[in-house]
């Protein structure tokens, strides 16, 4: 499977959320623009401080008609304990199995021993308009995605 570049549909897929409710990304694609971001790990140092950035950032986003949504292989109690400690406001999916990121083409890294770290960002009708992918500087996915959202806006 081609992993997913810029100009690309973004695939539609449907995961549980953090409160065990089926998400269906069709409900927001072509709706809002969207920053999906891949994490490897709920409560690891740099995902901590990746969701808490995006927390801060979030009404940011959402003034811009923006849709923040997460998604990592922990379980949907993993999402919620997660979401409730650091106050998070926006969606996290549960990846079992890493269909979704596979499906999206997302690269592990550190050969292959950590799920990799990368965000997208997707315009009102669907279409990916940035790859940001960086295992080691989690906070600037947030600084890189509103950027663009702010110049698609």
């Amino acid at each position: 499977m081609k992993a997913v570049a810029i100009g690309d549909k973004a695939p539609v897929f449907q995961l549980n959320n953090q409160y065990g409710e089926r998400y269906d990304i069709e409900s927001v694609l072509g709706k809002k623009k969207l920053v999906i971001y891949f994490y490897p790990k709920d409560e690891t140092l740099g995902c901590t401080a990746e969701a808490c950035s995006f927390r801060d950032a979030y009404s940011k986003f959402a003034a811009l008609n923006c849709e923040i949504i997460g998604i990592s292989s922990d379980d949907e109690e993993s999402h919620r304990k997660f979401a409730i400690k650091h106050r998070l406001g926006f969606i996290l999916l549960s990846d079992p199995g890493n269909r979704v990121r596979k499906r999206f083409g997302v690269p592990t890294s550190f050969f292959g021993l950590l799920p990799g770290r990368v965000t997208y960002v997707i315009d009102e009708n669907g279409i990916v308009q940035s790859i940001f992918n960086s295992q080691l500087f989690a906070t600037k996915h947030i600084s890189e995605a509103l950027k663009l959202v702010e110049k698609l806006s």
